[in-house]
């Protein structure tokens, strides 16, 4: 279990030069070790080999790194978000070439090797349109419920991503509820020309956007319900459910907010109890968070029978903030990355850098699970609502081919070598674009950035047995896989 693990052998010391870590005088340990190494420059995506090597350790020796044996959070999985537009953008592109970039997303032999992914209930910023599955005004029993829309383009999105991995596990989260069940009758909560919203249906973050009434907090948890239901008929199980994405947004896509007492309300005497009767192979989480207060998250989990029905919490944006925070607090709760931030659409080596430093600093404070949201999009990126945003995949419906963005290679270095199982190992010294996992079969893997213009040697003790040495490409992002 994640905390049981403590660090073999004498902890290592820090000495106050340059950030470098000199190792205690220690016998080294009798173990084999080979390693090998991958990188990705501006220049070139995936380099296999490169320099480097292992050697004895030395004990009084400075390293740079030394990755220690202590093992913190366990890491549950990477993945991405399967957009309404990213399926559309896939069947754009010619049937080979649509294999090849579902091979690349969910291969777990030669692709990124996603085991788990997130998908919309109803639409959200990147579906075609508004829809929810019920706009029947009134509707409370739910008899005109229908999962029709998504048969079109996100269904068959994701039973291909599964054909890939079956073992592929699916989570959920809405951005909107229909809109008879929100006070101010929209999908968003902030004016524009875009979504034809009056000013004066605004309902800006702090306020309540649904209709609090029993009688229709009843019926949104029959509607999540439902939809777990109509899932499982198409044979996508879901896994998970958050039942709000950012509830402190403010803005012209499909939304809602919520305040902490409506959720809290919510969550422990409405959809827990249901899901608890009706699903309980559903784990229900907090989420997705996109607040920077450990008030907002305490106050919530504080609530009435609440903490019987949370499994985790999964946090964005803002929420980035308080991960460390959250792993101190909630002891054994496993804490989630839920969406990246997203970018402009430019797709180029800036963002890559962008999203490695998101995850050096979500995965580094103690998150387990880690989503790209656009997996795929089409020609400029652009939303319904117009928004460009960076994908992994951009597919072009004129040639009818796919490019792979830098920061698809970023994600490779981490989801195709640091399995579902492993646990993130405790690193000190000049680590600040490093991050060391342990899988469960005892390799370790080193992902480490380069953000010099220059290259730059890097030596690593390997807890008090061996020492590896790289030498790390100007611009990189590099691998070491040490067996």
């Amino acid at each position: 279990m994640i905390g049981e693990r403590r660090i073999m052998g004498v902890m290592v010391a820090i000495i106050a030069a340059v950030g470098n870590v000199l190792v205690p005088e220690v016998i080294a340990a009798d173990a084999d070790y080979e390693a090998s190494m991958v990188s990705s420059t501006p220049g070139a995506e995936w380099i296999e080999g490169g320099t480097v090597a292992v050697e004895a350790f030395e004990g009084g020796k400075v390293y740079d790194v030394v990755v220690t044996d202590y093992a913190a959070q366990e890491m549950l999985g990477f993945g991405g978000c399967f957009n309404e537009l990213g399926g559309k953008a896939l069947s754009t592109l010619s049937k080979s070439e649509r294999a090849r970039v579902m091979e690349g997303l969910f291969d777990t032999e030669k692709g990124l090797g996603l085991r788990v992914c997130r998908t919309p209930v109803g639409a959200n910023d990147f579906a075609t349109e508004w829809y929810s599955y019920d706009e029947t005004a009134g509707d409370l029993e739910l008899r005109k419920f229908s999962i029709k829309h998504d048969k079109k383009y996100l269904i068959p999105y994701i039973k291909a991503a599964q054909k890939i991995n079956p073992g592929l596990k699916i989570w959920a989260s809405p951005w909107s509820a229909p809109l008879w069940m929100k006070r101010n009758g929209h999908y968003a909560n902030k004016a524009d020309a875009i979504n034809k919203m009056l000013p004066s249906q605004e309902v800006p973050t702090g306020q309540d956007q649904m209709i609090l009434e029993p009688e229709y907090l009843t019926a949104y948890s029959k509607y999540l319900s439902k939809y777990v239901d109509e899932y499982k008929k198409e044979g996508i199980d879901i896994y998970m459910l958050q039942f709000q994405n950012e509830p402190y947004t403010f803005n012209i896509w499909p939304n809602c907010s919520w305040t902490e007492g409506a959720m809290s309300e919510f969550l422990g005497k409405y959809l827990g109890p249901r899901f608890a009767v009706e699903h309980p192979e559903v784990e229900l989480w907090l989420g997705t968070m996109n607040t920077n207060r450990i008030e907002n998250v305490d106050k919530i989990l504080g609530g009435d029978n609440v903490a019987q029905y949370v499994k985790g919490i999964g946090v964005q944006w803002e929420g980035k903030d308080i991960v460390k925070v959250l792993t101190e607090r909630y002891p054994g709760m496993p804490i989630m990355q839920t969406e990246n931030e997203c970018g402009n659409g430019s797709n180029d080596w800036p963002a890559a850098e962008h999203t490695f430093g998101l995850m050096r600093k979500y995965i580094g404070d103690g998150a387990g699970l880690y989503m790209y949201f656009n997996m795929v999009l089409g020609d400029d990126c652009r939303s319904t609502w117009g928004w460009k945003q960076n994908a992994m995949v951009v597919a072009d419906s004129k040639t009818k081919s796919a490019r792979f963005t830098p920061e698809y290679w970023v994600m490779k270095h981490f989801s195709h070598y640091v399995k579902e199982g492993a646990h993130r190992l405790v690193t000190m010294g000049n680590d600040r674009d490093l991050l060391a996992f342990e899988n469960a079969d005892g390799g370790r893997i080193v992902v480490v950035y380069n953000p010099e213009e220059t290259e730059r040697e890097i030596s690593i003790a390997i807890g008090k047995e061996k020492a590896v040495r790289a030498t790390l490409q100007s611009k990189s992002f590099n691998t070491l896989i040490i067996k």
